[in-house]
């Protein structure tokens, strides 16, 4: 989300140059349509894979990745004259393994029908929408929230064919340059949301639609006030609000999770382990009975392409560079635990949530890339949250995770 970390990683072959050759581009699209094709389930096969289920797990989704680069008309700079809002020259030059299988935007609909059969045949369940206020800390401005490229996934999911695959939330990504202020502005936020919370694939949290809040130390008491009470007019049970790493029921608060748990946020330039970035994920989760928390899994950090002049201008922080899908496999496995000894501090849906999907920039994804077209982080996430579609197990072709040329 540019500067939410809350306190990714690059392979040493993510420092290649990135290579433009057409049969190197033509082999990672045939790898990705391989991957889209045959990891997709049959209808009997999904019911099954449902049913077996361990977790119910959404990622979050950041869309940096449609609108219009601030450099695009720099003669200076020909890789930005087509790019996506957040892509740096750092990430084409230094982390070209980080592009998408499908290529640097997202913002077309075949490309958002594509990641949601890959998300929901890998057993993801929701994606959780970045979502931004404007204007910065004043009235709501529709038009600017309505033109915000940023928000450009979330239309795209729910005009998609295929979305009842999957369900949504909204991440508000209420941060600095995009802040709500004063309970006014959170009433005019709570009646714009309606669309969203009042939708049929929204997810819910006893049966309550579901909002995070990124920065809970914003919110407005009063302002979660109205929010209830207009989700009551609207025909709503309630809504379920969760705050990003804090936020008390006096507040309004109904549940705690985290966006992501970063050590070294600002820390200057210093490699670190992947264990280390999920031990200390791992410390924070903790909730009650009165505030439920939903584990969040890390799947690496590594902002390096957003920082330096080529970058975004970010101040430099610690990375790490190791993970492999073995490793978040075992994470995953770790919180799937967590939730088996503590259902009393969680939710009865055995939430749980992936920082993230799309993550490019700050290095915490796991849709498939140009450094892993055969989708090995969504391999290891099917392989723990739907055990039945594995090769080998009743109701998953027995070629699965072969590699697709």
């Amino acid at each position: 989300m540019g500067n939410r970390g809350q306190n990714i990683f690059a392979r040493n072959s993510q420092q290649q140059p990135l290579l433009r050759k057409g049969w190197a581009v033509r082999a990672a699209m045939a790898c990705f349509a391989a991957l889209t094709a045959v990891s997709g389930i049959g209808a009997e096969s999904r019911e099954t894979a449902e049913q077996e289920k361990k977790m119910t797990i959404g990622a979050y989704y950041f869309d940096g990745w449609a609108g219009h680069n601030q450099s695009a008309e720099d003669a200076g700079e020909p890789w930005a004259r087509n790019a996506p809002t957040q892509l740096t020259r750092r990430m084409v030059e230094e982390f070209p393994l980080r592009e998408p299988v499908w290529g640097w935007r997202d913002d077309s609909p075949a490309i958002m029908e594509r990641q949601i059969n890959l998300a929901a045949d890998h057993g993801l369940a929701f994606f959780a929408f970045c979502w931004y206020w404007h204007d910065n800390g004043g009235p709501i401005n529709e038009k600017a929230i309505e033109e915000d490229p940023k928000h450009t996934g979330l239309e795209l999911f729910l005009k998609s064919r295929n979305s009842r695959r999957m369900k949504f939330c909204l991440l508000v990504a209420n941060h600095d340059g995009f802040e709500i202020k004063g309970t006014e502005h959170w009433k005019q936020a709570a009646d714009f949301w309606m669309r969203y919370l009042k939708h049929p694939q929204c997810v819910t949290v006893g049966g309550k639609p579901l909002v995070i809040i990124f920065n809970p130390g914003g919110g407005d008491k009063d302002g979660f006030a109205y929010l209830q009470e207009a989700a009551r007019k609207a025909g709503l049970p309630g809504v379920a609000i969760a705050g990003c790493g804090g936020g008390t029921p006096e507040t309004g608060y109904t549940h705690r999770t985290h966006y992501n748990v970063i050590p070294g946020y600002a820390a200057g330039s210093e490699e670190h382990k992947y264990a280390e970035l999920t031990a200390a994920n791992r410390e924070a989760w903790g909730g009650s009975r009165e505030q439920p928390y939903m584990p969040e899994i890390i799947a690496g950090w590594d902002k390096r392409p957003w920082e330096s002049l080529a970058g975004l201008h970010q101040r430099d922080a610690w990375y790490y560079p190791d993970r492999t899908p073995e490793q978040f496999a075992m994470h995953l496995r770790d919180a799937m635990a967590w939730m088996d000894k503590h259902p009393e501090q969680t939710t009865v849906e055995r939430i749980a949530l992936i920082y993230a999907w799309n993550e490019f920039g700050e290095g915490g994804y796991i849709a498939p890339t140009k450094g892993d077209p055969d989708g090995k982080y969504l391999k290891a996430l099917r392989s723990v949250v739907m055990p039945a579609s594995q090769p080998g197990r009743s109701g998953a072709p027995a070629d699965a995770d072969k590699p697709h040329r």
